[in-house]
């Protein structure tokens, strides 16, 4: 569940990392995969989508194994196995904003199981551009803090290394850049030594929307059912979720 600034939404795609990590390697296996045949090739020295995919699934824990292996069936003859990058837009009950991004072999599949999250748990699928309007595209680096960060010295690092803003809660650290320079920022930042618990681009919503604690039920059900597909590469919404 990506994109949403409430700390206890960051918390809970940690915990979802770490229990279906199978899914997680699947998926950053696909970003690779584009990233070869879109971004220039299996060089990371000349390529910085795939640079910027190899970081994501080192801070996966990813074995090197893996991302070699897929790299070298990726950069191989015979390998033909196109996917499309596609994007989605809608509704979740009580209003609330969600955007679903993919990576598929087949448009149909997806965007039949797509809409079929969506119906399922009281949503609605949308024209393209309906919700996207509500979000801004950022650079986000998020860190765990136990409290031996100093959170000045990690802020002046930041913004030196062109970041735009920081904020801190709940022990964990957000760093928003301009999405072309999210690389440098988390280059630099773990160039002297902060260990970084994710880095992407991702879609920040301008507005959160409050919901009762059936809404809410409704929107992690739905939000599940996406990420649970392994086209489904990102959902952000802009709901407000309890903690519990």
């Amino acid at each position: 569940m990506s994109g949403h600034s409430k700390w206890s939404t960051i918390k809970r795609k940690k915990e979802l990392k770490d229990t279906q990590r199978g899914k997680v390697f699947t998926k950053i296996g696909r970003e690779i995969a584009v990233a070869i045949k879109e971004g220039g090739g299996p060089d990371p020295n000349t390529n910085s989508r795939l640079r910027d995919s190899i970081a994501k699934a080192k801070m996966n824990n990813m074995p090197n194994d893996n991302i070699n292996r897929i790299i070298k069936k990726a950069s191989g003859e015979g390998n033909d196995v196109t996917y499309v990058s596609m994007v989605y837009e809608g509704y979740g009950v009580g209003g609330v904003a969600v955007i679903c991004e993919a990576l598929t072999d087949n448009k149909n599949r997806t965007a039949a199981d797509v809409r079929h999250a969506f119906d399922k748990n009281g949503g609605s699928l949308g024209a393209t551009g309906c919700v996207s309007w509500m979000f801004d595209t950022k650079g986000l680096i998020t860190i765990e803090n136990d409290g031996s960060i100093d959170e000045d010295e990690i802020m002046m690092d930041a913004l030196d290394a062109g970041a735009d803003d920081m904020t801190s809660e709940d022990g964990y650290i957000e760093i928003t850049t301009d999405p072309q320079v999210l690389g440098e920022v988390r280059d630099a930042l773990t160039d002297r030594g902060y260990v970084l618990d994710s880095a992407e681009v991702s879609r920040i919503p301008q507005n959160t929307v409050s919901l009762s604690e059936e809404q809410q039920e409704s929107i992690i059900k739905m939000i599940d059912m996406l990420e649970e597909n392994d086209d489904v590469q990102n959902v952000y919404h802009n709901a407000e979720l309890d903690e519990d």
